[in-house]
């Protein structure tokens, strides 16, 4: 990565204006008052303290370009929860945010499973066009909206966005009243309990494979992909009463072909 140029996503970020903190200042106020397009203007004149923050790591990871990607997760993150009133500079309120999205990606990209590129490459456009989309139509897109401006599937998009999702450690802390810390791997169960979820893994696909096409369609598309009764009831040409008895019916199903 070249220290004065960076090109990412077609962007070549030496080109971006650096904000000045009285141009900070009136984005926010814009931006808290619902002009979205001041978020967008945040980011970009944002994209160079990312960059500054990254040189350290330049002879210590081969793809800078996901670690750009990941510190800029963290910037928007950090856009997302300022507040004026905190009486700080924006920079000094984001650089641990980035930091802590960078170390973070860093430390699981050695311990978890690896994802492949093309998918985070999915997952990252799928965020752009997410954000474009929330602010033409003032609330959170569908998944076959980001699709169909991604020209993909909704299976691909799905999948992408939900392997970029943050991996819980077992040692999580879930709850604490002032006494004895719960973990999450106080809530896990048994090994001796794991043959089982095995077996009942191999019989729920065996029984998802003998469902009718139409069951199993509204199945993957319900509890996969994540669409509701309505978006299915509109895109096959049904009620949503309709929909809701085929979902019961494969359900039922299946819990038969698992006994």
């Amino acid at each position: 990565m070249s220290r004065n140029k960076v090109e990412i996503v077609n962007v070549n970020t030496s080109n971006l204006k650096v904000l000045s903190n009285s141009e900070m200042i009136e984005l926010f106020k814009k931006y808290k008052e619902g002009d979205k397009l001041a978020k967008e203007d945040l980011v970009n004149g944002n994209l160079k303290l990312v960059l500054s923050l990254l040189k350290k790591y330049t002879n210590r990871i081969d793809n800078m370009d996901d670690l750009f990607q990941v510190g800029c997760i963290g910037l928007i993150k950090a856009i997302d929860n300022f507040d004026l009133a905190f009486d700080v500079k924006f920079s000094t309120y984001a650089v641990p945010m980035i930091l802590g999205e960078v170390k973070s990606y860093l430390r699981d990209s050695t311990t978890s499973i690896r994802i492949a590129r093309s998918i985070k490459d999915i997952a990252y456009h799928a965020m752009i066009v997410k954000e474009k989309l929330t602010n033409k139509f003032n609330r959170e897109p569908k998944i076959s909206e980001i699709a169909k401006e991604l020209k993909l599937t909704e299976y691909e998009v799905a999948n992408a966005l939900d392997s970029m999702k943050d991996v819980v450690s077992i040692s999580e802390p879930i709850y604490n009243d002032g006494g004895d810390t719960i973990y999450l791997s106080d809530q896990l169960e048994d090994k001796k309990d794991r043959m089982k979820h095995i077996n009942d893994l191999v019989a729920l696909r065996e029984a998802l494979l003998k469902l009718k096409d139409k069951e199993k369609y509204i199945i993957n598309e319900r509890f996969i992909i994540g669409k509701t009764q309505m978006e299915l009831a509109d895109e096959i040409g049904i009620s949503q009463a309709q929909i809701s008895r085929i979902e019961k019916k494969a359900i039922d199903n299946i819990k038969k072909l698992m006994l």
